[in-house]
């Protein structure tokens, strides 16, 4: 059975595209590849596209085999019928699917089994047809050793009915629109819960239509229910829902009507509304973790393709107080040169710590300095900057660096030093190329998540995976100098085909050309198809194996060098060459106008990184929450997006909220329409509260009080910071409800939210 048609409709793609993009999956291409390299079989599709087709093609396989599993368990109970079968055929939803399955499961013993054993079931159809007789004196024609009384009689009768109801395709289909259309979430304390349930206190008693509650309010509402602490209902208004209902069984004002009527409301309440909620319950959940992880992804793409040093001599510090500052020394590789400890807190080592800091850059021709931007990363920045060693100086976001020099990953890379000394090469090494090292991390413990704990797990990990998938191969890696974990995300690469990679490079000493890459144990052609275009050697002896050209395609281009009488060396970068070349003569039944437009792109110039250039950043001079003052305009930046508003670094411990109401001077209903993680801002301060350690800010209040106290007009502003997405503290959203508070409320959220 093809997908393909449903998926082009849902999608507003061509059967074609999708088509194309189905039979390369089934080949085993990489979203990464067909995006990049197939652009004319695809019709141009991105990334995003080819994953949205390879998502829905999993929920369709998933669809198809629960309903061959409902379909197989009907007919062999002997209850399938063409009627039914057409049912089955026509449903397009899970959902639909399970209410047509529902009367056919098997059940424990429900009410209406016991009372169909109680041979009751006569009784329920006498109910339902509503007719002139009696109901009190029919059930008196059932008493047996189980019923010995009119109302046991009636009461499972009824409960027969509320079965029915239940199981009704038609009602349940009609209730679920009510809920979707009308129901509200309804959320209410505890009552001996208040004390401790106080950061939920805007959720004390609380109510809002499912259909406009944000993903963010969704997330804290499930939290305070799961943590025992919020009673949590979802329901439209009941008496609608029993009108939908008696629509389809009430008749008339006979005698059996009011039973019926019972029969309805219990069918409702312990059944139908329990059932719905819990469905709609998960919807929310499903809607408001995919919202929460794609704003996670996004974060984590934004730090990933953040800009890069470049290969310099670093000087990395991992700034400490009472146990010292571990410094480490990096070539242009960043492999490790040397180790050592200062302590620049303490008055009588001062001298010692000034010594050993310019030997350091003496001895190994230091370039930069970067430093973590964690405890005492400030007062660390001071003193390198007093050494005025006419060099940059670089903090450096420290998130997961712990991890990371705890994990197995780092033991492999430095068994015999500590994790001090690993952290501080992850500093430096963050600083030369956050992507390289970044990769080495669980994307979780980067710290640009919201509610990242609360979501599906394996939905989030997939998402993230995906995201460093794309990031990776976006920029490309070099094939000579890329670590196991980079090249494991390489389009075609598996960890296994990443190490042997690696043993193989040993063996050589390096890579010449991409070709070598064949004689990789358990590397073939189909792994060669995939990764080759992703991998460059910058010395290479063919020059397109330094470019994101495809091997694929080198045919091509040599002919066009040929026919300009020039190499293909002279070629590269020659826009004068390049100008010239008439792509419609290359047109092949495999290589389109899209692909030879993309290979002029890359020639002009071969293996140009596609992240911006690291700029150097000004912090205020000042150093903690006790200086910043209400009024201030300061410079700062993004280090992390939620929903509701953006963190600000300031240049002090604390990161500071720029609620969305506070970004713009038009209106956005996500921060990310103005802001990306890493951008330089100004900022008004609102609000300090320094017991708390809050700082409220403004972005766009700086325009009109631009004159006020600015970071410019303080004196000793020296401090350098990077222009780059690492910057980002791991700040995961408040789980109270900020997005329609005014500044002053939102901030005092966040105090109920962190406390002390």
């Amino acid at each position: 059975m093809s997908f393909a048609p449903m998926i082009a409709a849902k999608l507003g793609l061509r059967t074609a595209q999708v088509e194309t993009v189905l039979d390369l999956l089934k080949e085993g291409s990489t979203i990464p590849f067909i995006a990049r390299y197939r652009k004319d079989s695809t019709g141009n599709l991105d990334e995003v596209q080819v994953q949205q087709i390879q998502d829905e093609q999993k929920l369709l396989i998933a669809f198809t085999e629960r309903k061959t599993f409902i379909e197989k368990t009907i007919t062999e109970q002997g209850k399938m019928t063409e009627t039914l079968q057409a049912k089955i055929d026509a449903a397009t939803t899970l959902p639909e699917l399970e209410d047509i399955y529902l009367p056919y499961k098997v059940k424990r013993k429900t009410k209406a089994v016991v009372a169909r054993e109680n041979g009751l079931e006569p009784l329920a159809g006498f109910l339902l047809e509503q007719g002139t007789g009696n109901p009190e004196e029919e059930a008196a024609q059932f008493f047996n050793e189980k019923i010995s009384t009119i109302e046991e009689a009636l009461q499972g009768a009824r409960d027969i009915i509320a079965e029915m109801v239940n199981e009704n395709a038609a009602i349940r289909a009609r209730l679920r629109k009510l809920f979707e259309d009308t129901a509200t979430l309804q959320s209410k304390v505890l009552s001996d819960k208040e004390a401790e349930a106080i950061k939920y206190k805007d959720y004390f008693d609380f109510s809002e239509p499912i259909h406009k509650i944000p993903s963010h309010r969704i997330l804290a509402i499930l939290r305070g229910f799961l943590e025992g602490f919020l009673r949590m209902n979802i329901a439209p208004v009941e008496e609608e829902a029993l009108y939908e209902i008696e629509k389809e069984y009430i008749k008339g004002m006979s005698p059996s009507s009011d039973h019926l009527r019972k029969a309805i409301k219990d069918a409702y309440r312990r059944l139908l509304q329990p059932s719905l909620e819990t469905e709609c319950r998960t919807a929310l959940k499903q809607k408001a973790d995919e919202e929460a992880i794609n704003v996670f992804a996004e974060n984590l793409r934004q730090l990933l393709l953040s800009a890069p040093l470049g290969s310099k001599r670093i000087l990395a510090i991992d700034p400490g107080y009472r146990t010292g500052c571990k410094v480490v020394c990096l070539d242009e590789k960043g492999e490790l040169l040397t180790t050592d400890l200062i302590y620049v807190h303490e008055a009588n080592r001062i001298y010692d710590s000034e010594h050993k800091i310019r030997q350091l850059v003496k001895q190994y021709d230091i370039q930069v300095f970067a430093i973590g931007d964690g405890t005492a990363g400030r007062e660390t920045e001071q003193f390198i900057k007093k050494l005025n060693l006419s060099l940059p100086v670089f903090l450096v976001n420290e998130d997961g660096a712990s991890v990371y020099s705890a994990s197995e990953i780092a033991r492999e890379e430095f068994p015999e030093y500590d994790i001090t000394v690993r952290g501080s090469v992850s500093i430096g090494r963050r600083l030369m190329d956050p992507l390289a090292e970044l990769v080495k991390i669980d994307p979780k413990s980067i710290g640009v998540g919201q509610y990242q704990h609360d979501v599906n797990q394996f939905r989030l990990k997939e998402k993230l995976d995906q995201t460093v998938v794309s990031c990776v191969n976006t920029v490309g890696v070099n094939l000579n100098t890329a670590s196991k974990q980079l090249l494991s995300y390489v389009s075609g690469i598996n960890e296994t085909v990443a190490e042997n990679i690696i043993r193989h490079r040993k063996e050589i000493k390096k890579f010449s050309g991409r070709s070598e890459l064949l004689k990789v144990p358990r590397l073939g052609a189909k792994a060669y198809e995939q990764c080759a275009g992703f991998l460059r050697i910058p010395d290479a002896e063919h020059p397109l194996d330094r470019s994101a050209v495809h091997p694929e395609a080198y045919p091509i281009v040599e002919k066009m060098a040929a026919d300009l009488n020039t190499s293909v060396s002279a070629l590269i970068g020659n826009e004068a060459l390049l100008k010239n070349i008439d792509t419609k003569k290359y047109v092949t039944e495999q290589v389109g106008a899209l692909t030879l437009n993309d290979i002029i792109k890359e020639l002009q110039k071969p293996g140009l990184d596609p992240r911006s250039e690291l700029e150097q950043f000004e912090f205020a001079n000042i150093y903690s929450i006790e200086e910043v003052k209400v009024g201030d305009i300061l410079p700062g930046q993004v280090t992390n997006l939620t929903r509701f508003g953006a963190f600000i670094d300031i240049g002090v411990k604390q990161d500071g909220l720029v609620h969305v109401s506070e970004i713009a001077n038009r209106y956005i209903s996500d921060p990310g329409e103005a802001l990306k993680l890493g951008q330089k801002v100004k900022v008004k301060v609102l609000e300090v509260d320094i017991a708390r350690k809050r700082i409220a800010l403004s972005i766009k209040q700086t325009e009109a009080d631009s004159g006020n106290r600015t970071s410019g007009a303080r004196p000793g502003n020296d401090g350098s910071r990077k222009g780059q997405g690492s910057n980002a503290r791991n700040t995961a959203a408040p789980k109270e409800d900020l997005s329609n508070m005014n500044v002053a409320d939102a901030l005092q959220a966040l105090k109920k939210k962190f406390g002390k």
